[in-house]
């Protein structure tokens, strides 16, 4: 105990005050060569209250009397203390003192810089390694100084780092009076958006990063963009989470679906064109589409075509409709949309898993049917039919194969309220919170590549983070 105190007595050794600068050099108790230099003040002739610190003082004098506390405690004891030996303790030679011990295990690692009044820096020789007090980050120094500190820096660095040691080395402990030891914290800087990867949001191989899972969370809307006409009351958003050539992920596209002839779809090389609404391009599409339940995926526009059953996919290369299909049975214009209206009958979404369909039929009495569909072909390869009343929700979107709902399109305190597994064929309420920022959700997407859901909102375009956690 006695050796620690005096280690942490010798880590804060009061330095002595120096008049002119000057650099000393070296070997420290490892026979590592250390540089170490003092600058005198060039605003202070002296320290206000005499070269010292009271408050450094006091805690030293605290740690004084502690240690003499200490000291009397092991020679009362007959133990191996600093004194303990005089006393006449027996000390084993295999077992040396405490105070031997902690410096030959701390003794490589110790750096001690002399820093008069204020207005001195330590400095050592590159690849020492670093000190138990000590740190990579600068010491402190007083406004206006901190350019001749530099200068005095780069005067002693150009001194060679591996120079052959001077004659006198460094003592290991080296109390001096009149100043104090200036304390340094190590400082280590991280980039954010490791600090981000390693939070329970993001974090390589947590439940809630990459793979599938269960929908725990969704957070606050982001805004990207705002429409600038009635036409884009409400709307629909997208990026291809499966892009080909010469289209990115961060290739963007938008429609207003406000109007008997909606056929213009907007696209724009980056979220920042979208934000200032200036397009790269407008397509045309061939026939008009319905409502807001087109989604891109794989180079395709899927949507349905206005007054019809059917999907179509739309080629954004070739710019022409390469595949139309029927869905059987199901209602369009009007029959089964969601509780907001707007026709939508007929809803298409992606997930990790590919493409699917969002309706209701006459035999399932207004329920949701979820259908799997071929990208290609637009063939129908499974269908399941829930109990979720299409009708009774606001939207709904697909991650992981399972099918989520909102419950409500103007409620600024709206929920996630029912999931429908398609592994399982079972559906469960939820209570997740989903905010309707302007409270008229017309269109929510989810996007699986940026594991985002994208909204459309009384006008404007927002994305909603999302936490996945596995089952």
């Amino acid at each position: 105990m006695a050796g620690a105190w005096l280690l942490l007595w010798g880590a804060l050794a009061l330095g002595s005050r120096a008049e002119t600068a000057f650099l000393r050099r070296g070997d420290d108790s490892t026979g590592r060569c250390t540089y170490s230099f003092t600058v005198a003040s060039p605003v202070e002739a002296g320290c206000p209250d005499g070269g010292g610190v009271p408050e450094l003082r006091a805690e030293l004098a605290a740690l004084a009397a502690r240690l003499s506390r200490l000291e009397s405690r092991e020679r009362g004891a007959g133990g191996s203390g600093p004194r303990g030996a005089e006393a006449g303790g027996v000390r084993d030679p295999q077992h040396p003192a405490p105070a031997a011990r902690l410096e030959a295990a701390y003794g490589p690692h110790q750096r001690v810089a002399d820093v008069p009044c204020r207005s001195g820096m330590g400095h050592r020789a590159p690849d020492r390694g670093v000190g138990i007090l000590g740190g990579n980050g600068p010491a402190w120094s007083p406004p206006g100084w901190r350019g001749q500190a530099g200068a005095a820096v780069r005067e002693a660095g150009s001194a060679p780092a591996h120079a052959a040691p001077g004659p006198t080395a460094a003592p290991r402990w080296d109390p001096q009076p009149l100043a104090y030891q200036e304390l340094q914290s190590e400082r280590t800087e991280v980039p954010a958006s490791r600090l981000l990867e390693e939070t329970a949001l993001g974090r390589p191989g947590s439940e809630d990063s990459a793979g599938c899972g269960e929908l725990v969370w969704v957070g606050e809307p982001v805004v990207f963009g705002r429409a600038d006409s009635i036409a884009g009351k409400y709307g629909v958003w997208m990026k291809d989470p499966e892009p080909v050539p010469p289209f990115t992920r961060e290739t963007t596209w938008r429609v207003d679906t406000v109007g008997t002839e909606v056929r213009q779809l907007f696209q724009y090389e980056a979220p920042e064109q979208l934000a200032r609404g200036y397009p790269a391009k407008v397509h045309i599409l061939p026939q008009p589409l319905e409502s807001t339940g087109p989604v891109i995926y794989r180079g395709g526009l899927f949507f349905q075509p206005r007054r019809s059953r059917a999907v179509a996919r739309y080629d954004l290369r070739g710019e022409t409709v390469t595949a139309e299909r029927e869905i059987p049975g199901a209602g369009f214009h009007g029959q089964y949309p969601y509780s907001w209206g707007g026709y939508t009958d007929i809803d298409l979404a992606v997930d990790e898993t590919g493409l699917w369909v969002i309706y209701s039929t006459e035999k399932a009495r207004g329920a949701i049917v979820l259908s799997k569909l071929d990208p290609e072909t637009l063939e129908i390869q499974r269908t399941w039919e829930t109990n979720i009343r299409k009708r009774g929700v606001a939207n709904s979107f697909v991650i992981c194969g399972t099918l989520y709902t909102v419950s409500s399109y103007s409620a600024p305190n709206a929920t996630v309220n029912f999931a429908y597994d398609t592994a399982t064929s079972t559906s469960r309420a939820l209570s997740i919170p989903f905010e309707n920022r302007f409270r008229y959700l017309s269109m929510v997407d989810y996007n699986p590549a940026e594991r985002q859901l994208f909204a459309w909102d009384s006008f404007n375009m927002v994305t909603y983070p999302v936490r996945l956690s596995r089952a």
